[in-house]
């Protein structure tokens, strides 16, 4: 009993100490596929726990962006997840490049296809908590993804995006 405890409290200090690594170097205990991503280096990407990257297709995060706890991105094999630089994504957010497709659902198939497609976030946008982005989404930049929104369709660069569905409710100027 007493070598249980032990044990436990060894491995416990082990993984609070991965938590504490660079970045850039704890993504890796979070990948399936690790080969596929490309995180630059640098980047403060994870900021919370428990965040999941896996599938076997690509993973594209560009420079200062950072993703908050208990998220999960699945990037289908032949597939890419692009999020750009400067970007937020806060805490319990999915991203997706494929998901069941709905129509053979409410039609009882006998089996249920899947519906798949590239996700491209843009450079300097906030995704809100709690937010699903769905497959073959494109975000511009310069975009605000509120809390709890589903994003089922694209939205252009400098909009304010909320709900579920999505809705546009504010579009800004290009800056000069």
């Amino acid at each position: 009993m007493r070598f249980k405890s032990i044990l436990f409290k060894l491995l416990n200090s082990i993984l609070s100490r991965l938590s504490n690594l660079p970045d850039n170097i704890r993504y890796l205990k979070f990948c399936h596929s690790e080969s596929n991503y490309f995180i630059l280096p640098g980047l403060t990407f994870f900021n919370g726990k428990e965040t999941y990257l896996y599938g076997k297709g690509s993973l594209h995060i560009g420079q200062n962006t950072y993703c908050g706890s208990r998220c999960g991105i699945y990037v289908a094999q032949g597939y890419t997840c692009r999020i750009g630089s400067n970007t937020a994504i806060s805490h319990n957010v999915r991203i997706y490049t494929s998901n069941r497709n709905p129509n053979d659902i409410i039609n009882s198939q006998p089996f249920t296809s899947e519906i798949f497609g590239d996700v491209v976030i843009g450079d300097n946008c906030w995704i809100g908590a709690n937010v699903f982005i769905s497959q073959g989404i494109e975000i511009g930049d310069n975009v605000v993804i509120g809390a709890n929104s589903v994003v089922s369709k694209s939205i252009a660069s400098y909009s304010i995006a909320v709900g579920a569905p999505i809705k546009v409710i504010k579009k800004g100027m290009l800056h000069k």
